[in-house]
């Protein structure tokens, strides 16, 4: 109980409310795209990660959040995966410069 109540007070590596788990990641053109959606009320918003290393071995990574929502879990990592496919296309590796 106290070790459950201490990860509460401090995070405890667990996700968010309302965080789906991130699915298996999908290669694409020396990228990573992990969907991890967010719960929105029985609907899932289109959310994730693009990861790639970096030449010196560091790996790189861009939150990617769209507002598109989505009624299942299955549907919401295709379209992210689809919309991320479009964003390194052309976007490419300027995603991981500071804004």
């Amino acid at each position: 109980m106290l070790k459950k109540l201490l990860s509460g007070l401090f995070g405890g590596g667990e996700k968010a409310p309302g965080s789906a788990p991130a699915a298996e990641p999908v290669a694409y053109k020396g990228y990573q795209i992990i969907s991890e959606p967010d719960g929105e009320g029985g609907q899932y918003r289109v959310s994730g990660w693009i990861r790639r290393s970096g030449a010196d071995g560091e790996v790189q990574e861009h939150r990617f959040e769209r507002s598109d929502i989505v009624p299942g879990r299955e549907a919401c990592d295709q379209l992210m995966v689809s919309k991320a496919q479009r964003f390194i296309d052309e976007v490419g590796e300027a995603m991981f410069q500071e804004r």
